[in-house]
């Protein structure tokens, strides 16, 4: 027990592809009065994301996937996004040049931490781990992901100018994309 939290009870409704549970507490208000929530909370544990830079021709290389979610709220289901994936095990730089080789066949060389945020606290306890990277030569893989894992990935090279672009347009909807995509911006990546 917290001095503005009292946990009452926890239940376990999934554990699955990640743990889906339902967290009863009382939090104090800022007037002082206790109140009675409940909620619950998706935790598949914490990521690494990167957004990979070709300096010599001023492109990004994006992945496109298909994510249920988007297809259950009737939105376009491929998402063109950053490579990422789950730490399992791996600091967050390790992860995320592992995803790169995995899902666009691309090595990283330089890489510079971004950002460590939440992408939607409201729910969901993973808390990613953003990275700008520059690859490193041409692709010594295919990439496409892990067919084992469930993953059939289309690797996008766009010109980063129309990556920017097809943010204000809402083709890019993917929010660790367009955090990525707008820090190179702001920090002058392709300058």
């Amino acid at each position: 027990m917290t001095e503005f939290l009292k946990p009452i009870a926890e239940t376990t409704l999934s554990d699955a592809f990640g743990l889906v549970q339902t967290h009863t507490y009382d939090i104090r208000r800022r007037n002082g009065q206790w109140q009675r929530q409940v909620r619950e909370t998706y935790d598949r544990g914490d990521g690494a994301a990167v957004l990979l830079c070709d300096l010599s021709d001023r492109s990004v290389i994006l992945i496109r996937q298909f994510r249920y979610p988007a297809f259950y709220r009737g939105e376009p289901p491929f998402i063109l996004e950053v490579c990422a994936g789950k730490l399992e095990g791996d600091d967050a730089e390790t992860c995320a040049r592992k995803e790169a080789i995995e899902e666009t066949g691309y090595r990283v060389g330089t890489i510079e931490r971004a950002y460590d945020c939440f992408m939607s606290p409201g729910s969901v306890t993973e808390r990613l781990t953003l990275f700008v990277g520059m690859i490193d030569g041409p692709p010594p893989g295919n990439g496409g992901g892990l067919a084992d894992e469930g993953e059939d990935i289309e690797v996008v090279r766009l010109p980063f100018v129309t990556a920017l672009g097809m943010v204000a347009t809402g083709e890019i909807a993917d929010a660790k994309t367009i955090l990525l995509l707008q820090y190179a911006e702001l920090k002058g990546v392709f300058a």
